[in-house]
């Protein structure tokens, strides 16, 4: 078997103007799907954030691994590995991290590929099942009214429960709560995320407070404030938070402020932003910046890479999760493989799916019960593309606009000359 095409699809899904510490998310995200096609027929499917830069990244990269076995992933990422090599001058084509999403996608798409040439799901060729189900959190969000781009479900107003919720704003702890127990009752989570960094602390350790009102000590909460926030501030906000919080994530920049953070509360930090490659990981383990990692396959460069970071994870006592941006079925699926092959014990991971629902373009889209998705067991990812919605969400990309993601620009459409700040609080 050889790989004999690469079709590389850019996507635009409606996404809900939604808040965090880098301004306001645009009324579409953006995703890239590949599909490698064997000789023999056979597609493998990935999915990666979506940029302009990435597809030039991935589109040069397929160009160099036509005519291979899939199999030899060594032999595809020494050739995907050549091209982010610096030239003559010192100087690389694409950033580190298109790079890592170009592994990611091709590793994945592969997965799938050998998975459907051998019969068996991805979760056996790494090494088999630790767990049958996989559970999910609920990510919450501050957001704008609306419930993004012109195909979002701001259009149906006879809308009810998550789908109304989803369209409606939520600026202040009220409508965290309302939003909470609407995703919880429609998706069965049984913890919850909220995204901070947006407005004071005192705010978003008042809608922390009002959850554990609302939902009671049993049901896990984190609080996330993309390390805006200086370190008397993290450990201010934390006091308040103490015997409260499940794990505090990111709450300050860079490992040596996350390790004070963490001398200073008896809250176990998280992180996938001070710890997000393996070069980070020394600095990590000698400082004790954090107790818990967000892996993510699609920023530490695939299935293989991930499960790596958890061996080292057991062998340094760290705690694991998954990280998760806006995605669609085809990295929920594989999010789904990987966490039932990890054999560590999983915080619930984090997913943006819910916010994405309604506009997948898998046939059958996984669902949720309970809080959590069941491993699907036919070959590869166990999923099937809709091609005619795969073609639908391509012409939303082409109409859009969009090529970047950039939420400050977004956010100053809201509010004039607003500007982010690496240290905000």
């Amino acid at each position: 078997m050889r790989i004999a095409d690469c079709h590389i699809t850019p996507v635009a899904v409606p996404d809900p103007p939604l808040l965090n510490a880098a301004g306001l998310h645009a009324p579409y995200a953006l995703r890239l799907i590949i599909e490698l096609v064997s000789d023999d027929g056979i597609s493998g499917w990935g999915e990666i954030p979506g940029s302009k830069s990435t597809r030039a990244a991935l589109a040069q990269a397929a160009e160099r691994i036509i005519g291979i076995d899939p199999w030899q992933l060594n032999a595809i990422f020494a050739r995907i590995d050549q091209l982010a090599q610096p030239d003559d001058r010192g100087a690389t084509p694409w950033d580190n991290r298109a790079w890592v999403h170009v592994r990611s996608a091709v590793e994945v798409a592969c997965y799938d590929l050998l998975g459907k040439a051998t019969g068996r799901p991805v979760v056996d060729l790494l090494g088999g099942a630790v767990r049958d189900r996989v559970p999910f959190a609920a990510y919450l969000f501050y957001k704008q009214a609306g419930a993004g781009g012109e195909h979002g479900f701001e259009r149906e107003p006879t809308a009810t429960g998550w789908m109304a919720a989803r369209a409606e704003a939520a600026l202040d702890h009220a409508g965290i709560v309302a939003q909470a127990q609407a995703m919880c009752s429609h998706y069965g989570f049984r913890s919850i995320k909220l995204k901070g960094g947006v407005f004071p602390p005192d705010a978003e350790v008042a809608s922390i407070l009002a959850l554990r009102e609302a939902f009671g000590a049993d049901v896990p909460l984190r609080l996330d404030p993309n390390a805006i926030w200086r370190v008397d501030t993290a450990i201010s906000a934390g006091n308040k938070l103490s015997g409260v919080l499940e794990y505090y994530e990111d709450p300050v920049r860079g490992q040596a402020n996350m390790a004070a953070v963490a001398r200073a509360l008896d809250i176990p930090l998280a992180t996938n932003m001070c710890t997000t490659s393996f070069a980070d990981l020394p600095g990590s383990i000698q400082q004790g910046s954090e107790a818990i990692i967000l892996s993510d396959h699609h920023f530490w460069g695939g299935f293989r890479a991930s499960l790596d970071l958890a061996s080292i994870c057991r062998v340094f006592g760290r705690g694991l999760s998954m990280h998760s941006n806006s995605h669609l079925g085809i990295s929920l699926a594989a999010m789904v493989q990987l966490a039932a092959a990890t054999p560590n014990d999983l915080y619930d991971c984090d997913t943006h799916y819910p916010w994405q629902d309604g506009h997948d373009l898998l046939v059958k889209p996984l669902q949720f019960e309970n809080g959590s998705v069941a491993l699907l067991h036919e070959p590869g990812l166990g999923i099937e593309v809709d091609r005619a919605r795969l073609a639908q969400l391509h012409q939303h990309y082409l109409t859009c606009g969009l090529t970047e993601r950039n939420d400050e620009i977004e956010m100053q459409k809201v509010e004039p000359g607003w500007s982010f700040q690496a240290t905000r609080w």
